[in-house]
């Protein structure tokens, strides 16, 4: 276990770059005003587990490999901003609630996994693992602690972020202009995300 002293400096660093927005933040702000505060909250969950699979990564010398071989960090580069941009592209095209005074909320099972995936894709994400983590942990255990330590920091602070963003949005769930608004606020921004994920540099 890492010391009192150690894991109360990580805390303060993890929670000072958790609530900087991102990617992440950007997504399940996207997710909330699109679809609600649930959709909000149930992304912040699916982004905390794709983060868990960053830290068992991490742990096993996986993330490392992916940053160190140019093949293994282009194919999920790739991978990761061809799903975003998919996605983006199908909010963009789809038109089916527009008439509606409200967006219907995804599937549960569906919006977790996508949360998932995408912080699973995301490239930069393990590139903030290998970066961040071994200035704090000298052994393989003390990263998975700190790594979950700091899961559990940045899903508190993106709930807040759901939070706030489907207060906001309240006025913006009604009417056809509104779903329209939201449909290529979203879509515009998925792809977006996929762009910018396209765009992520190995670290040298």
């Amino acid at each position: 276990m890492p010391s009192l002293q150690t894991i109360a400096l990580f805390s303060l660093a993890a929670a000072a770059l958790a609530v900087v927005p991102g990617p992440a933040v950007t997504y399940i702000v996207t997710q909330s005003i699109d679809k609600g505060r649930r959709t909000g909250i149930v992304s912040a969950l699916g982004i905390g587990g794709g983060g868990l699979v960053h830290v068992a990564a991490a742990t096993v010398g996986l993330s490392a490999l992916i940053t160190s071989s140019a093949t293994a960090f282009t194919t999920v580069k790739l991978v990761g901003a061809a799903y975003l941009i998919v996605v983006g592209l199908r909010r963009l095209l789809t038109r089916e609630d527009e008439s509606a005074p409200a967006a219907e909320a995804a599937p549960i099972e569906r919006v977790f996994a996508q949360g998932v995936v995408v912080n699973v894709l995301n490239p930069k994400t393990a590139l903030f693992f290998l970066a961040f983590l071994p200035q704090f942990a000298d052994s393989a255990g003390q990263i998975a602690f700190l790594g979950c330590l700091f899961v559990g920091i940045a899903f508190c602070s993106d709930s807040l972020y759901a939070f706030l963003a489907a207060g906001l949005a309240g006025r913006l769930r009604r009417g056809r202009a509104a779903a329209r608004i939201r449909r290529w606020l979203s879509g515009g921004i998925f792809v977006a995300l996929g762009v910018s994920a396209a765009a992520a540099r190995r670290a040298t």
